[in-house]
């Protein structure tokens, strides 16, 4: 019975029930879209990182989590000496430079990344040549920018010949000849970091060590210890503040546009309100109508934006591939709790005062 009255009671007020729906999908879709944005950034570059197959990563004492910020400050010739350290198998030296809309250009020698990765896996075309002014680009990143083998595509003030594209998920998304990118970048003989491969059955830890001896001045981690570190707060302590802003705006819009509702809607029912009261329904009774209409309100919202944040997703994935924005059923029921939650909460002060109503005044209203 009290079911189909609420039901009804929405089917009454079109217009509002659906800005109110409208409302709370788009506090799910806020959620869902700025964490899985920061997470999915996060994420993919952790992916990356992982994915160049090193077991060890030195970076400069100062170095950012993100290698691609930390500037090219390393010498070169350390290279050669960390190849003298017992257990050590490759050494592949990578400089970062950021080109247009801050895209990170990575720069290697062929030979030395291979040694540390097991080489790229080449979709289309083959690697680049050392000194020259060619380059190789990830599946992603060209379908994003629609590059083709053989095209011209501008770099660093430079006009560089595409010669490969390759399979996603070794470090940067476009990689040059390491010295043209030191040439162009202003920094002669240098790298952000030191890729480490080490010697099968020799322990990381104890590579580590020797490493950290030699060099104190540098950060030397194991690549499983540098990951675990990749968290929003390590990377940068404004990710997580954004992302708590955004969360709480969101909370807001859906917690304010149920309240406004549900508190217009306890004026206009004033005297259906007394009726019931003066037949006998108790506080609780009118309490709970009120917040099982906006928890029915907002379930309807969570539906409606968790399937709006999908679509978002796999469009947002089609037209920028790129983009890596992590959609999870795991923040889905986060983002579900937080709009009921902030429903509920806002349906509290009209269901309270919709309770406190005396049945007689109600009766005589208008």
């Amino acid at each position: 019975m009290i079911n189909r009255m609420i039901v009804a009671n929405l089917r009454r007020r079109p217009v509002r029930s659906l800005v109110s729906v409208v409302a709370v999908a788009i506090e799910v879709v806020l959620i869902l879209m700025v964490v899985g944005l920061v997470n999915g950034m996060i994420n993919d570059h952790r992916a990356r990182v992982e994915g160049i197959g090193a077991d060890i990563i030195v970076r400069g004492g100062g170095a950012s989590m993100l290698t691609e910020l930390s500037g090219n400050t390393l010498p070169l010739k350390m290279a050669a000496v960390f190849q003298e350290v017992p257990g050590v198998a490759a050494v592949a030296p990578v400089a970062y430079q950021l080109g247009q809309a801050a895209q990170a250009i990575g720069g290697v020698n062929l030979a030395e990344f291979n040694a540390v990765s097991g080489g790229f896996h080449f979709l289309k075309g083959g690697p680049f040549h050392a000194g020259s002014y060619e380059m190789i680009a990830d599946d992603l990143q060209a379908a994003s920018a629609h590059y083709h083998i053989g095209q011209k595509i501008p770099l660093l003030g430079q006009q560089f010949t595409l010669t490969g594209i390759f399979e996603h998920g070794m470090g940067s998304r476009v990689f040059i000849p390491l010295d043209v990118l030191d040439r162009l970048g202003g920094t002669p003989d240098r790298a952000a970091t030191f890729y480490v491969k080490t010697r099968p059955n020799v322990p990381i830890q104890a590579v580590v060590e020797r490493l950290r001896k030699l060099a104190p001045s540098l950060k030397v981690d194991s690549l499983n210890q540098f990951l675990s570190l990749f968290t929003a707060s390590r990377i940068s302590p404004a990710v997580p503040i954004f992302q708590r802003v955004m969360v709480g705006i969101a909370v807001a819009i859906g917690f304010l546009v149920i309240f406004l509702s549900l508190y217009t809607t306890v004026l206009e029912r004033t005297r259906e309100i007394g009726i019931l009261k003066s037949l006998g329904a108790s506080r609780s009774y009118i309490v709970s109508v009120i917040l099982r209409e906006s928890e029915l309100l907002a379930a309807l919202g969570v539906g409606a934006g968790t399937a709006a944040s999908y679509l978002l997703w796999r469009l947002l994935q089609q037209v920028y591939p790129t983009l890596t924005l992590e959609w999870t059923w795991q923040w889905v029921g986060w983002a579900a709790v937080i709009a009921l939650g902030s429903s509920a909460v806002g349906a509290l002060y009209p269901a309270y005062k919709a309770a406190s109503q005396d049945p007689i005044a109600a009766l005589a209203y208008e």
